[in-house]
């Protein structure tokens, strides 16, 4: 979890945690609990790197092989 934390910190990573973390604040502060809620999702996702802010979304890594068995 540590090594998780600490590497792979690109633009994307940083963007997620800084605006759900102003997200956050801005939503405890007004009393939307709703809006905290959505903020801590989006600064959890860019502190522990998961989801579209850990880059999976866009390097192919989701991508599946076809069934080899299957034959038209």
């Amino acid at each position: 979890m540590k090594k998780r934390i600490l590497t792979g910190w690109n633009f994307t990573r940083v963007a997620f945690l800084v605006i759900g973390l102003l997200m956050g604040i801005q939503a405890g502060l007004n009393g939307e609990w709703v809006g905290m809620l959505i903020g801590t999702y989006l600064g959890s996702m860019g502190l522990f790197a998961f989801g579209c802010a850990g880059g999976n979304c866009s390097n192919g890594s989701c991508a599946t092989e076809p069934d080899q068995d299957h034959t038209i």
